[in-house]
């Protein structure tokens, strides 16, 4: 059976977005400081089609991580950063262009039917419409017994925890502190976790695993 998967960048005071947040700055205001960490990061350019890149602790940590997966879910605000019916909505083709750097099944959770988005590089967008354990049985189904990730944002991760339905966490802890934004933790869940992995890097980042007790 696939693992289901949180992996997801916060920052040090807790939030994984900054306020405000628009179609220009989908993370909110400061929210991409919590991602430049990867930027450079070979294994993250290969994923999104550039060459080069740095090779170290960080990259090696994200090279482990993009190898393992086999479906990802996800929200529609990640998704578009959009609501409503698709027609309204501004980004309704998402933000990765033609080739978007997931390379398998992603499944997007929304309240509006659409069909699926085949996309270049592997990538088919499949939208659901009946619940987080109807897309956690269709990506486990495609996964083929590599692990799925929750890609966010954090309330499809919050009510995945609250369901107990994860069964690891992975943190990228960047030095940075928003101040406000949307916290990972928000109102719950309960439990004990066990800790897996502690991996630092001279990037300032620190790597979290932890996996969930049922």
């Amino acid at each position: 059976m696939s693992k289901l998967v949180l992996d997801i960048s916060m920052s040090l005071d807790g939030y994984v977005a900054g306020p405000h947040p628009t179609l220009e700055e989908p993370l909110g205001r400061g929210g991409e400081q919590l991602h430049e960490w990867a930027f450079a990061l070979a294994a993250w350019r290969e994923a999104h089609g550039r060459s080069g890149g740095e090779t170290n602790v960080d990259s090696d940590v994200v090279e482990e991580h993009l190898q393992a997966i086999g479906a990802t879910i996800m929200g529609r605000r990640m998704f578009s950063g959009g609501s409503g019916p698709w027609e309204d909505d501004p980004n309704a083709d998402a933000w990765w262009g033609d080739d978007p750097p997931f390379h398998h099944p992603v499944f997007v959770l929304t309240h509006h039917e659409r069909a699926p988005v085949a996309k270049q590089g592997g990538t088919t967008f499949t939208f659901v419409t009946d619940g987080i354990e109807t897309a956690l049985a269709h990506a486990q189904d495609a996964a083929g017994g590599a692990d799925v990730v929750i890609g966010g944002g954090a309330h499809v991760a919050q009510q995945y925890l609250r369901a107990g339905l994860v069964d690891e966490v992975q943190l990228h802890v960047a030095p940075v502190l928003l101040g406000a934004g949307t916290r990972l933790f928000e109102a719950g869940p309960e439990g004990e976790v066990e800790l897996l992995r502690v991996v630092e890097s001279p990037s300032g980042v620190t790597h979290l695993k932890y996996r969930v007790a049922r």
